[in-house]
């Protein structure tokens, strides 16, 4: 239940965090915070929309979604090619007829200093980080225009307020999300268009299991333990968590709520 600005009589709405007839796009929906995203919104009534590299790789998002008795469609596409973002965003319009949020979750992750970061990673992490924030918030706000409004959501990162230790190329990238998040908001906010972005700490995602394995062979236990221990609350965040911060912002309940950033971070920018 709401209240009406004008002082009126409050006016009900359905459920709480009820997606019911929206359209989702999600990009890198296939593993991790992605999909949990993927899944916890066909759980409260969207129509998802799942992009990632290719069909294939959401074969698994597409199944649990089905199988919770969701509505789930995956489309194919770098996020970094801006041919590739446009067939995408013209099939999900050409499927659905609107898009009412989309989730720019797609990324990639890298270790290194200024000196230990060559140009190629480097251009590497700007294609797909921020590149790719770029090409699916044009490719998503002109129908979200013609609508009259949609929300768009961004995975920035603590590494957008602090620094982190070898993380240099990849803290540039979610520094840039941070700021184009709420370079849409003012620009937008008169249009109907609502942009916020999530900012978590270290959550527990198959990418960490397999940095471990690759970097720490036979030090993997010792190791997922230190980096627990970086979060003052003494673990790291699940994908689910995250995703349930993720259908607040998107969903009605978020209406006031616009150019946020949210940390989500076990307590590590408190301290």
């Amino acid at each position: 239940m709401s209240i009406d600005s004008d002082g009126g009589a409050p006016r009900r709405r359905p459920g709480a965090f009820d997606l019911g007839g929206r359209v989702a796009v999600i990009t890198g929906a296939a593993s991790g915070i992605g999909q949990a995203i993927a899944l916890n919104f066909a759980e409260h009534g969207a129509r998802v929309a799942a992009i990632d590299l290719t069909r294939e790789a959401l074969a698994e998002t597409a199944a649990q979604v089905r199988k919770n008795g969701g509505q789930l469609d995956a489309f194919a596409a770098d996020v970094s090619s801006a041919a590739a973002v446009d067939a995408a965003f013209g099939a999900i319009r050409a499927a659905f007829g609107r898009v009412d949020i989309l989730v720019n979750n797609a990324g990639i992750a890298h270790v290194g200093t200024v000196l230990s970061t060559d140009e190629e990673a480097f251009d590497r992490l700007y294609r797909v980080n921020v590149k790719g924030v770029f090409l699916c918030t044009k490719a998503a706000l002109p129908t979200m225009l013609e609508q009259g409004g949609g929300v768009i959501l961004n995975l920035a990162s603590i590494a957008s307020f602090i620094a982190l230790e070898d993380r240099f190329a990849y803290s540039m990238t979610k520094g840039a999300v941070l700021t184009m998040t709420r370079s849409v908001a003012i620009d937008f906010v008169k249009r109907g268009i609502r942009c916020n972005c999530m900012c978590p700490a270290r959550i527990h995602t198959p990418f960490v299991d397999g940095y471990l394995a690759k970097s720490y062979p036979g030090r993997e236990a010792e190791m997922f333990q230190k980096l627990s221990e970086y979060q003052p609350i003494g673990r790291m965040g699940r994908p689910d968590e995250v995703a349930n911060l993720a259908l607040y912002l998107c969903s009605d309940e978020a209406a006031f709520v616009t150019g946020a950033a949210f940390p989500i971070d076990g307590g590590v920018l408190a301290v």
